[in-house]
């Protein structure tokens, strides 16, 4: 219950802080409680960051270390110094793109400094702490990382269910051309799209080197994408929808096709079943009458332009399926 509470970053930081600190008062450094602040500052959020971030925090700290190192030398420990030292490593780091060590290396430098000794003895006792604390935030973040497998297929159920609703209310819609609809389930379907590529990104990230595992997050990514590019299709249609006043007797067979296609988006495999009506759909109008009005003519051409968007629509998620292997992860129409 407390785990839920807290969150597991927490946690994690809480385990790499004490281990660092265990860890540098066994080998007896001088300032083990330091370690326990590097290891806070390091703990990230994904493998791939932790290894990225420590990387930078190790060699920013490194190059400010010797900075600080022939300053303090030079110059003795006076907080002008300490001002010099700043105005001069601040920009090398930059420099060197080591920003997120930036803040580390300030800490391991004002840790030096608070010995004011500049001996060997005591700057390589300075870079023991450093590495217990980055070592402690490293060892924590590749030993364990949360899996978002649940995470992920509940954002993908959610996806699915919104536009089943979607398309829903667009068939109510060309059933009942007068009907009002708020149409908040786009909003709802956009941001839970954005939440699975966040976490489908994230997952991929926690893997340092290939394996069967990111394969399946690199299927989950395909995935949202390439609901998040049925989205742009299904907004197309909508612009569409809107331009259609009349009710025609083609109103209710669109009306047909996204109904089923209401069903087909909740299923966990492509069923093609509005592919086949929607090919059936376009034989049966070569044997249509031709329209009678202007405004029938305009409402037919708007629902033709319609029944090509949808087709786009399958287009996509069969493209993408020809894609990726539906070994463990199974995706919908």
């Amino acid at each position: 219950m407390i785990f839920g509470f807290v969150g597991f970053r927490v946690i994690k930081t809480a385990i790499a802080a004490i281990l660092a600190i265990v860890v540098a008062s066994a080998i007896g450094l001088h300032n083990p409680i330091g370690a326990g602040t590097l290891a806070i500052i390091a703990v990230d959020v994904t493998r791939k960051k932790s290894v990225k971030s420590v990387s930078e925090r190790l060699f920013a700290s490194l190059v400010s270390l010797l900075i600080a190192w022939i300053l303090f030398s030079l110059l003795g420990f006076h907080l002008w110094v300490l001002a010099i030292y700043i105005l001069i490593s601040f920009p090398i780091s930059a420099k060197l793109n080591f920003q997120q060590g930036i803040v580390t290396s300030a800490v391991v430098v004002f840790s030096f400094y608070k010995t004011e000794q500049a001996s060997f003895l005591v700057l390589a006792d300075v870079v023991v702490q450093l590495i217990c604390g980055l070592g402690a935030a490293t060892l924590v973040n590749m030993v364990y990382m949360p899996k978002e497998d649940l995470k992920l297929k509940q954002a993908r159920e959610d996806v699915d269910m919104l536009f089943s609703k979607i398309f829903s209310k667009m068939s109510e819609n060309l059933q009942d051309t007068s009907m009002v609809w708020d149409g908040q389930e786009l909003m709802k379907a956009s941001d839970k799209i954005e939440e699975g590529i966040t976490l489908a990104s994230k997952a991929l990230e926690n893997h340092i080197m290939p394996s069967e595992d990111m394969k399946d997050e690199e299927r989950w990514l395909l995935y949202f994408y390439m609901r998040k590019s049925q989205l742009d299709q299904i907004n197309n249609m909508l612009q569409l929808l809107s331009e259609i006043y009349l009710a025609l007797p083609q109103n209710l067979r669109v009306a047909n096709l996204l109904e089923q296609l209401s069903v087909d988006v909740k299923d966990p495999m492509y069923t093609g079943k509005t592919e086949q009506l929607l090919t059936e759909f376009n034989e049966q109008l070569q044997y249509m009458e031709l329209p009678k009005t202007r405004e029938e003519f305009e409402v037919r051409a708007t629902l033709f332009q319609l029944t090509r968007e949808i087709n786009q629509y399958l287009k996509i998620a069969k493209k993408v399926k020809q894609e990726i292997n539906l070994v463990n992860v199974q995706f919908s129409s």
